[in-house]
């Protein structure tokens, strides 16, 4: 069965954002960059919210540039033929191997759980992982912790008044200072 995922940059004092909506400290290093590639393709489906389906559609097409070196090509490619679930009241139709959720958080993943074929099932964008947390729907955490504290914004974990018991599974540093920690929920 496909494990559930919850992967983003995070500054040092635990947020995926700033207090004005940017997140440009979480440009990768050229390292960091393909271990984000490598993580890409061991998804199955991605899960969206609108605000992160909406800024990752660059990647549906800048490989179309001939400048781009092969890394950024490579990670497009992955991208673009990745499928995804798109999970927004407000778009009213989505592009690219892409399809609007038609039934709640729960449903869906419960559905690619049982679904044939390999990958996790990876969940983007801080209001939804906030929602799959709450219902106890992720298996794991995937943070990269940035060295920059921002004093606010949208954090990475969901802030609902409840224990979760984690287990360490990996971790890993980067020459920029950058830190991965993975987390699988104790159960």
């Amino acid at each position: 069965m496909r494990d559930v995922t919850y992967s983003m940059g995070i500054s040092l004092d635990g947020y995926i954002v700033g207090p004005d909506g940017g997140f440009n400290w979480t440009a990768p290093s050229e390292d960091i960059f393909r271990f984000a590639t490598d993580q890409v393709r061991e998804v199955g489906v991605h899960f969206l919210g609108r605000r992160l389906y909406e800024a990752m559609r660059y990647w549906d097409t800048v490989d179309q540039s001939p400048s781009l070196d092969f890394s950024t090509r490579e990670f497009a490619a992955i991208w673009r033929s990745l499928p995804k679930v798109v999970f927004s009241t407000t778009l009213p139709e989505v592009q690219g191997n892409a399809r609007l959720a038609s039934g709640g958080l729960a449903e869906e993943i419960e559905r690619w759980k049982v679904e044939p074929g390999d990958g996790n099932i990876a969940i983007g964008g801080a209001a939804l992982a906030s929602e799959a947390a709450s219902l106890g729907l992720i298996d794991e955490y995937r943070a990269k912790v940035y060295p920059v504290l921002l004093g606010g914004g949208i954090p990475f974990f969901p802030q609902h008044e409840r224990r979760v018991d984690l287990e360490l599974v990996e971790t890993r540093t980067f020459p920029s200072g950058v830190v991965y920690l993975r987390h699988r929920v104790t159960r």
